[in-house]
């Protein structure tokens, strides 16, 4: 048994995927997903860098290649139209403009950046060189609590990227954990179970098991996605996505429409 749908997929306009949608989306055919979601990158707004979004003027054609795998596979496989948005703190009105210029399934919010260091970016990795792990790690936090109160998301991706290259705190962040849960079951967004952790340095699902329980306590609902860069990737390690969630104790995972919840899967 695996979740039915795989809301975090990438295409190639991001500059640092492969294959093109029409392979994502014979692989969930082949795996027997029933909906699957895009969510690529949106353009930065901070700064264009063609190895990590699609600049402005690529958005369209973005729109247009989702919108003809949802036309070809209707109704054999649902196609979901999302965005993968990063916060950006001072953007956040221009955030919202451009997110509203198309009318998504849903909206994935990351952070990826802390002022301007993209602490997740192999290119920036020497960044964490002489960093205190505890500091980045509460403002990693922060920077999400703030996330989901700009209501500007939908999901929230990865909620524990921080420890992607693996630098973990010495303190313990239970506490944060605790208050973010809390943010956003308070704000109404979601969280993702993202297994492309475990195809990081780090080896370890996005959230890690505690994390999950916390959330799962506080009432804050669940979705699933691969983070998928390649075909290969869509679905990957579902199943013990899934028997991640049961064990945090969830019951059920949440479907996606016009950004509002469509649907509830059991578990």
């Amino acid at each position: 048994m695996q979740p039915i749908c795989d809301y975090h997929m990438h295409t190639p306009l991001c500059g640092h995927a492969v294959g093109e949608p029409e392979q994502y989306a014979a692989q969930a055919i082949k795996l027997d997903l029933k909906e699957i979601g895009f969510s690529d990158h949106l353009p930065l707004l901070s700064h264009e860098d063609p190895k990590i979004s699609m600049n402005r003027s690529q958005l369209p054609l973005y729109h247009k290649m989702i919108e003809n795998v949802k036309k070809n596979h209707d109704p054999i496989l649902r196609v979901r139209i999302g965005i993968e948005a990063d916060y950006l703190e001072g953007y956040e009105e221009q955030t919202r403009n451009l997110l509203a210029s198309y009318p998504y399934d849903y909206v994935i919010g990351s952070v990826h950046f802390i002022k301007d260091w993209g602490f997740d970016d192999p290119a920036q990795r020497q960044g964490w060189t002489g960093k205190d792990i505890d500091q980045v790690y509460h403002d990693y936090f922060d920077l999400l609590r703030k996330s989901a109160q700009s209501e500007l998301f939908d999901i929230m991706g990865h909620v524990d990227l921080v420890k992607k290259f693996g630098h973990r705190p010495q303190e313990d962040m239970s506490g944060e954990v605790q208050k973010t849960a809390e943010v956003f079951r308070d704000a109404g967004v979601a969280i993702e179970i993202n297994t492309a952790g475990l195809r990081k340095p780090v080896g370890e699902m996005y959230p890690a098991p505690w994390m999950l329980k916390v959330y799962r306590k506080a009432g804050v609902l669940l979705t699933f996605g691969s983070d998928a860069h390649d075909p290969k990737d869509v679905g990957r390690d579902f199943e013990e996505a899934l028997a991640l969630a049961q064990a945090a104790g969830y019951k059920k995972y949440i479907l996606f429409k016009n950004r509002k919840i469509e649907d509830e899967q059991k578990i």
